[in-house]
């Protein structure tokens, strides 16, 4: 079981990693869209599903960590 919540640790660093840079992105061309309807910050919705996974994979990381 630890193997498979380890495996669960790297998937969470990688989306986490991976949210910083699609947020990161979309922020920045936001910012640079001229005639935009929306403001820049609304790039952060995009950070929402990438959550749900990182706390998806952190309650399965405790979980096989515990049997």
């Amino acid at each position: 079981m630890k193997k498979i919540r380890n495996i669960f640790i790297v998937l969470a660093v990688i989306l986490s990693n991976l949210m910083c840079a699609v947020v990161g992105y979309q922020y920045a061309v936001m910012q640079r869209g001229i005639g935009d309807s929306a403001p820049a910050g609304i790039a952060f919705i995009y950070a929402v599903p990438y959550v749900a996974g990182i706390a998806v994979c952190a309650i399965l990381a405790i979980r096989f960590h515990t049997k």
